[in-house]
C-alpha cells in the first residue's frame, strides 16, 4: 500500500457504495426502491466513513481532491502530491461507479427515466439555475473544508498536558458526520457533489458504459461541481489562515 493506491482504493469504495445507495433509491424494482433521502445521506456518510478506514493509515485518506487543495493552501499539505492524488481519487471514483453499473444493470435496463438512470452517476440540481447552484456547491464545500481544519485527535489528561490516544477506525467517524449532516441540510438543492472526482469520475463512466436508453450525461451541468468546490476550498483555506 502506498498513498496514491490508497486514495484509489479509499475512493473507489466510497463511490461504490455511495452511488450504490443511489442506485437503490432510485432505480426500478430494487429492493430500497424510494426509500428517500436520509437513507441516501445516510449510506453517503456511511461511505465515506469506509473510505476513510481504509486509506486513512496510509494517506490521510482526502478521498477528495479539493481536500488536497485546501489543505495545500493551507500549508499542510505537499503540493507536489496534489496531481498524484487527484488522479488516483479520479480513477477510484470512476472504478466505484462501473462496479455500481455492473451490480444494478439489470435495474438500469428496467428503469425507463433518463434522469433516474442518471442519477447513481452524478449530480443534478433540484432547480437549474446556475448562479444559485454554484453557490450551493460553494457553501457546503466551504464548510466541509473548514471543518476538518478543526478536527482534533483524542486526548485524555490535562488541558495543560494532553496525552493523545489513538481511536482505531472509529477516528473516522466526525468526517462522516459531517458529510451526513452536509447532506441533510445543504444537499437538497445540487445534491452535494463537494467534490469534482464524485462527480466527473462517475460522469465519464455513464458516458461510455453501453447502457440501454441512458440518455444525456450532462456535460452542460458538469462544471458546475468542478468549479464550486474548487472556489469553497479555497475560500475555506483562506478564512483558516486569516483566522
Amino acid at each position: 500500500m502506498n498513498v496514491y493506491l490508497a486514495e484509489f482504493i479509499g475512493t473507489g469504495l466510497m463511490i461504490l457504495l455511495g452511488n450504490g445507495v443511489v442506485a437503490n433509491v432510485v432505480l426500478k424494482d430494487t429492493k430500497g426502491n424510494n426509500s428517500g433521502w436520509i437513507v441516501i445521506t445516510t449510506a453517503w456518510a456511511l461511505a465515506v466513513f469506509v473510505g476513510v478506514v481504509v486509506a486513512g493509515p496510509y494517506s490521510g485518506a482526502h478521498l477528495n481532491p479539493i481536500v488536497s487543495l485546501g489543505l495545500a493552501i493551507a500549508h499542510k499539505f505537499d503540493w507536489a502530491l496534489l496531481p498524484g492524488y487527484a488522479a488516483a481519487q479520479l480513477g477510484g471514483a470512476m472504478t466505484g461507479s462501473f462496479l455500481v453499473w455492473l451490480i444494478y444493470k439489470d435495474h438500469f435496463d428496467a428503469t425507463e427515466d433518463q434522469s433516474l438512470k442518471a442519477a447513481p452517476f452524478a449530480t443534478g440540481p433540484a432547480i437549474r439555475n446556475n448562479i444559485s447552484n454554484l453557490l450551493s456547491e460553494i457553501i457546503g464545500t466551504f464548510v466541509l473544508i473548514f471543518v476538518i481544519f478543526y478536527l482534533t485527535s483524542a486526548t485524555m489528561g490535562t488541558k495543560e498536558n494532553p496525552t493523545p490516544f489513538g481511536l482505531g477506525s472509529l477516528g473516522a467517524l466526525p468526517v462522516a458526520f459531517l458529510v451526513w449532516v452536509i447532506g441533510l441540510g445543504l444537499g437538497g438543492t445540487t445534491g452535494y457533489a463537494i467534490n469534482p472526482v464524485r462527480d466527473l469520475g462517475p460522469r465519464i463512466i455513464h458516458a461510455i458504459i453501453p447502457m440501454k436508453g441512458k440518455g444525456s450525461s450532462g456535460w452542460d451541468y458538469a462544471w458546475i461541481p468542478i468549479l464550486g468546490p474548487i472556489i469553497g476550498s479555497t475560500l475555506a483555506a483562506l478564512a483558516f489562515l486569516a483566522i
